[in-house]
């Protein structure tokens, strides 16, 4: 039996059985006898329901949802005691990261309403998102490092769907967004897993490439930007499906357009302003600029959400230093949608991109013997934060700068070069 209150007639229910599979066999390339740990929002339950389905026919040990509500994290913010702010569920967290080394794979799936907390006090969101963030720093440790296989895909929820469509009926908005989740995660064809295939033998052909570059950095200009970012000494680009530690070949995020690397977190000079707005704990982020020094965000503005960046960047050292950079063609499929999804799962697809925060240990030459020492001698940036935010665009060139100082073209107007 199926709980018809959990289910929507707006979403497409073969597309949405193709997306479970996608996540399970490209997504986790989730083993025979492996357990699986999902987290999603209650509302999204039709889906874990086929993710349970396909990962026992794949083999699964134990699959464990831990399902949110929004309902209920509203209810914190408006009768829970304040000092409470400064707690999160350590417990839970250490109990994922043991998980986590015991070879559970990781899904995430996203959909809550992204501006759920625009209407709440802003110093709880921050001093909530700070206790949290410091207390998942267990098993995001084994996240970023790739000690396990994980994947993040998206489902339609209602307040999501109003978000991204205002204008429309909720059922018509559900439907909208729907679709575009699955266009995005080339689920809307019947042959979604041979796709993937293709689409990561795209992705390879252009890691290959700039891996044998070997560039000492990228160097951007357009509109508002003259930056040049600085890439850790022995970093590797990654891009689409990427080995594990424990071996399984993975999609971390189902979609995906990019091709990333880890910036040195001391060599980044010059200015970059956001092509796209930045939603963040319920906060519209747009028309950010910022200036580097060294490596460092010494000057940041913005023409909305200026005093939410603000708290971000002071969130730790490691805030105002990139912990990524990443390549996306302005001819990206979500870019070409028009759409602003207010999720950075899509959104960062949409464009060239950098981020603030933690880096990607994967992002290194024999990455996973490396210590946290090594790495960050390196170059890598260590953080409680990772916070993407975009800042390419149709008129965007990039010139990669190998050893000698010479330039090579890798982006022109928005797209490859070559």
């Amino acid at each position: 039996m199926t709980d018809q209150r959990n289910s929507n007639t707006s979403i497409d229910p073969v597309k949405l059985d193709r997306l479970a599979e996608v996540a399970v066999k490209v997504g986790l390339g989730l083993r025979p006898g492996q357990d699986l740990l999902l987290t999603a929002p209650a509302i999204a339950l039709p889906l874990v329901r086929r993710i349970a389905v396909h990962a026992y026919k794949a083999g699964a040990g134990i699959v464990t949802p831990i399902l949110s509500d929004e309902e209920m994290t509203l209810a914190r913010y408006r009768y829970g005691q304040d000092n409470s702010f400064d707690r999160a569920a350590n417990w839970l967290y250490e109990g994922m990261a043991k998980a986590f080394s015991d070879n559970t794979a990781r899904l995430a799936i996203v959909g809550d309403n992204p501006m759920l907390l625009s209407g709440e006090d802003p110093s709880k969101v921050a001093r909530a998102s700070k206790a949290n963030s410091m207390a998942y720093q267990p098993a995001l440790e084994k996240i970023v490092n790739f000690d396990t296989n994980w994947n993040i895909i998206a489902y339609p929820s209602p307040s999501w769907a109003k978000q991204v469509f205002p204008n429309d009926s909720e059922d018509v908005a559900i439907g909208k967004l729907a679709d575009a989740i699955f266009a995005a995660s080339r689920v809307d064809r019947e042959d979604a897993i041979s796709n993937w295939a293709s689409h990561n033998a795209v992705l390879r052909e252009r890691t290959n490439w700039l891996n044998g570059q070997r560039f000492r950095a990228l160097q951007y200009s357009g509109p508002g930007t003259d930056l040049t970012i600085g890439l850790a000494d022995g970093h590797e680009w990654e891009g689409g499906a990427s080995s594990a530690k424990n071996g399984i070949s993975c999609n971390a995020n189902i979609p995906t357009e990019e091709v990333f690397t880890t910036p040195h977190c001391r060599r980044v000079y010059g200015h970059v302003v956001s092509s796209k707005p930045l939603s963040y704990q319920g906060t519209l982020i747009d028309n950010i600029a910022v200036r580097f020094e060294d490596g460092r965000i010494v000057d940041a503005k913005a023409s909305r959400g200026a005093e939410v960046l603000n708290k971000v960047l002071d969130t730790d050292e490691g805030a105002r230093r990139l912990g990524e950079v990443a390549l996306v063609p302005h001819s990206s499929p979500i870019s070409q949608s028009g759409l602003l999804f207010y999720n950075t799962l899509f959104d960062e697809n949409a464009a060239s991109h950098i981020a603030l925060g933690q880096c990607y240990s994967k992002c290194f030459v024999n990455g996973a013997q490396l210590t946290p020492q090594q790495i960050a001698a390196q170059g890598g940036n260590q953080s409680l934060i990772h916070i993407d935010w975009m800042i390419g665009s149709a008129e965007t060139d990039i010139d990669g700068i190998l050893a000698d100082g010479s330039k090579v073209p890798v982006f022109r107007k928005g797209e490859w070069a070559k």
